[in-house]
C-alpha cells in the first residue's frame, strides 16, 4: 500500500470526527454494539408489499447483518461453496448495486451447513470497511470499492465454521478470530492491517483425533465490545469458560470472571455498570458488576445460572434495570439485570437465530422463518405489537439508519421505512 493511503488513514483515524456518521449503523448490533438504538419514527408494520422502499436480490443465502453509512448499505456473501467470498455495496436510496469486491478461496475451511461462509458483518467508521473472510483474510476498502490494505491471519478451521464480526475503535480494527485450534483476540491497526496485539486463547477444531470419542466441543463466536472502565478503555469478549477484558492499547489481560461453558455463541450485552454473558448449548450464563483487575469472580459476578438453560445465538439487549432475550427455541425472556430473576418468559417463535434490537420502547426481532416481531419494551409481560412476515429465512439482525430497517433474508435485503405523509389538497 502507498504511504500516502497510509498517511491519510492514520490522520483520519486520529481526527475526532473519525468516526461513523450520525444516523449510521456502522457494524454488527449498531454504533456502539448493544443493541440499543437512539432512532425514531421507526416502522412497526410491515410485510412483502407495505411498507417496502425496496427489496434486492442477494447473491447467496447467509447469516451476516447489514451495516449502514450515509448513502451506502453493506453486506458479506458467499458464492460457490465459499470459493467466492464478497463484500457487496448497495445503494440505500433504490437497492441498486454501487460494487462488489470478491476474495477468491481455494483452501479447505469446514463449516456447518447453517452456516455459510461470510457470517461475519461488516464493520464501518463512514471512511473504510473492513471484513474478516475467515482463513481468507481481512481485508479493508474505501467506500468506493478500492482496496486500501489485505491482510493473511493464517488457517481458522471449525467444524461449525465462523461468525465473529470486526469492530473499528479510534485507530485499529478488533477481532476475535477462532473458533478453532489456532484463536486469539487482536487488534490490527486500521491504517495498514499490521498486528498491534495479539492475546492466544484455548481452542480446538472440533473434531476428534482418530480411534477417540468426543466428548465435547470449545468455542467462541462473540464479537467484542469495548468499554471504558477504570479509567482504561476495554475489549471485553466472552471466550470459553469465562468473560475477559483487555487493555485496549497494550492488549494485556485486565480482568476475568469465570463461569461460562464450553461454547459461546452470544455477544458480551453491556449496561452502565453490569456485563451479561451466556453460554450457548443449554450452557451456564452469568452477570458481573463492570470494572477491578484480575480474576474477578468472588467479588464482581452477580448471579451464575447453571440450570435448564436453553441454547442460546442471539444475544439481549439490557434497558435499565432488565435484561430482555430472544432464545434460539423462540422463547423470549425478561430478567432482572443485578438479581437473576426471571420477570416473565414467554413462547414467541419456533426458532430465532437474530439479535434483538431495541429502539423507542420497543423491541425487535426477526426469527427464522423472516418474521420480524415487534414487542413493547416492558418487564410486566410480552407484549407483541406486530408480526411482520416476509416468507423468507433468515438468520440475521435488523439494522436501524435515519428511520429506516434494513432487513437481510436469505434471498434478498430489504429497506423498510414508514410511508411518507401525503400533502393535504386545499
Amino acid at each position: 500500500m502507498r504511504w500516502t493511503t497510509c498517511l491519510l488513514l492514520t490522520l483520519l483515524a486520529l481526527l475526532p470526527g473519525a468516526h461513523a456518521w450520525g444516523g449510521d449503523w456502522p457494524r454488527f448490533r449498531g454504533p456502539d454494539g448493544t443493541g440499543v438504538s437512539q432512532e425514531t419514527g421507526l416502522p412497526v408494520q410491515w410485510s412483502r408489499t407495505e411498507n417496502v422502499r425496496w427489496r434486492t436480490e442477494l447473491p447467496a443465502a447467509g447469516n451476516s447483518s447489514p451495516v449502514v453509512t450515509r448513502d451506502r448499505v453493506l453486506i458479506t456473501c458467499a458464492t460457490e461453496q465459499g470459493r467466492q467470498r464478497g463484500l457487496y455495496c448497495y445503494d440505500r436510496g433504490d437497492g441498486s448495486l454501487l460494487w462488489s469486491q470478491l476474495v477468491a478461496f481455494d483452501g479447505e475451511e469446514p463449516t456447518h451447513a447453517t452456516n455459510p461462509p461470510c457470517a461475519s458483518s461488516p464493520a464501518t467508521n463512514g471512511e473504510v470497511v473492513v471484513v474478516w473472510h475467515g482463513s481468507a483474510g481481512v481485508h479493508c476498502y474505501d467506500l468506493t470499492g478500492n482496496v486500501l490494505w489485505s491482510r493473511d491471519l493464517g488457517s481458522f478451521r471449525h467444524i461449525w465454521g465462523h461468525a465473529s464480526s470486526p469492530v473499528i475503535y479510534k485507530d485499529r480494527v478488533l477481532l476475535n478470530c477462532g473458533p478453532g485450534s489456532r484463536s486469539f483476540v487482536t487488534a490490527l491497526a486500521l491504517a495498514d492491517g499490521r498486528t498491534l496485539w495479539q492475546a492466544d486463547e484455548p481452542g480446538d477444531d472440533g473434531e476428534p483425533a482418530p480411534g477417540s470419542d468426543r466428548g465435547k466441543w470449545i468455542g467462541s463466536w462473540s464479537t467484542p465490545q469495548v468499554m471504558a472502565l477504570d479509567g482504561r478503555e476495554q475489549v471485553i469478549v466472552s471466550l470459553p469458560h469465562e468473560v475477559k477484558a483487555y487493555d485496549l492499547e497494550s492488549g494485556e489481560t485486565l480482568w476475568t470472571c469465570e463461569g461460562l461453558g464450553d461454547l459461546v455463541y452470544t455477544s458480551p450485552v453491556l449496561g452502565s455498570d453490569v456485563c451479561v454473558a451466556m453460554s450457548g448449548y443449554h450452557g451456564p450464563a452469568l452477570a458481573l458488576r463492570l470494572g477491578g483487575s484480575g480474576n474477578v469472580t468472588a467479588t464482581h459476578r452477580l448471579w451464575h445460572a447453571t440450570q435448564q438453560n436453553p441454547q442460546r445465538i442471539g444475544s439481549g439487549v439490557i434497558l435499565g434495570e432488565y435484561l430482555y432475550l430472544a432464545n434460539a427455541n423462540g422463547v423470549m425472556q425478561c430478567t432482572h439485570v443485578h438479581s437473576g430473576e426471571l420477570r416473565w418468559q414467554a413462547r414467541l417463535s419456533e426458532s430465532i437465530w437474530g439479535s434483538l434490537v431495541a429502539a423507542e420502547d420497543r423491541l425487535y426481532v426477526t426469527d427464522q422463518a423472516g418474521t420480524t416481531y415487534v414487542m413493547a419494551a416492558s418487564p410486566e409481560r410480552l407484549e407483541i405489537l406486530a408480526e411482520n412476515r416476509l416468507e423468507e429465512p433468515s438468520n440475521s439482525t435488523p439494522a436501524f439508519s435515519d428511520g429506516e430497517i434494513f432487513l437481510r433474508t436469505f434471498q434478498a435485503l430489504y429497506c423498510i421505512r414508514r410511508p411518507e405523509p401525503q400533502e393535504r389538497t386545499p
